[in-house]
């Protein structure tokens, strides 16, 4: 049984994979935040640490934790765990800002850190990091969030090739529209932290609270989260992983048109989505 963490497992891409990889025979290690989630994961027999990315204490007391449960061995890292904060980005403050970055990056990186000495002492390992494709393109009024995973991709990118030279495995996951609790979260963020009122965006934030708040059948090319953890499985048990797994249909589409098209004309497609979103409708 080999051991493997997997961040943000309170629902949605985290809590399938890591049901889902208990369930193909692997030691599974849970963080979530909330008493409340740690409490229902424990009673569903998952192994949690509580981990609240943002915070460094906690980051470094659950990989303390991980090394006493585990003597130290460790396979793999899926970092998963992370929120998508809404909103133009001149109605972001800096603080916001830095607190998304402390819990989609920073957090991410310390806990990669920590954890590398494992591996390499033991001479393998994988670190999958679970991104976006807001990883490679923008989209507005997702700016803050498009900033983090593109942060991590240039992070993961990096550390590839830093440990290239090794058996420690580094790969991406570029999901797309999934199923999760994510549209939920970033209305949260957007109403916590946006002065909606104040703003010169506020006919167009009205539509994407229309979007957010709707309930009813997923976006076209919307994929269970199944889907994610099938390529998670194939960077764990590939003997040479990807660097890049591609999920949904829209993941795969903008790739392509990132390297063919000119800018000019990305920017004009990647603003047609956005005004069809803000119209209350799904892209």
């Amino acid at each position: 049984m080999r051991n493997v963490l997997v961040t943000g497992c309170s629902s949605g891409i985290g809590y399938c994979v890591a049901k889902g990889l208990r369930e193909r025979g692997y030691k599974v290690f849970v963080t979530a935040r909330r008493p409340e989630d740690i409490q229902r994961l424990e009673t569903e027999g998952f192994k949690v640490i509580p981990l609240e990315l943002a915070d460094p204490k906690s980051v470094e007391a659950c990989a303390h934790e991980l090394m006493l449960r585990t003597n130290s061995e460790l396979y793999a890292v899926f970092h998963n765990g992370a929120y998508g904060q809404a909103g133009a980005l001149e109605d972001l403050s800096r603080e916001t800002l830095e607190r998304q970055f402390a819990a989609n990056v920073f957090g991410w990186h310390q806990l990669t850190n920590l954890l590398l000495p494992l591996m390499r002492h033991q001479g393998y390992g994988r670190i999958i990091y679970n991104s976006s494709l807001l990883g490679f393109i923008a989209l507005p009024f997702r700016g803050a969030y498009n900033a983090s995973k593109h942060a991590i991709e240039g992070l993961a990118d990096t550390l590839r090739l830093e440990l290239y030279d090794t058996e420690i495995k580094v790969c991406l996951i570029e999901p797309g529209p999934v199923e999760s609790r994510f549209r939920a979260n970033a209305l949260k963020s957007l109403l916590d932290h946006v002065d909606i009122e104040k703003s010169v965006h506020r006919d167009k934030y009205k539509g994407a609270i229309k979007r957010l708040e709707k309930v009813g059948p997923a976006a076209p090319f919307t994929l269970p989260p199944e889907a994610v953890l099938a390529k998670v499985i194939h960077a764990l048990e590939s003997a040479s992983p990807k660097a890049r797994y591609r999920v949904t249909f829209p993941s795969s589409l903008f790739y392509v048109c990132k390297r063919l098209l000119p800018t000019s004309l990305l920017d004009k497609v990647l603003l047609a989505v956005s005004g069809k979103e803000n119209r209350g409708s799904e892209s």
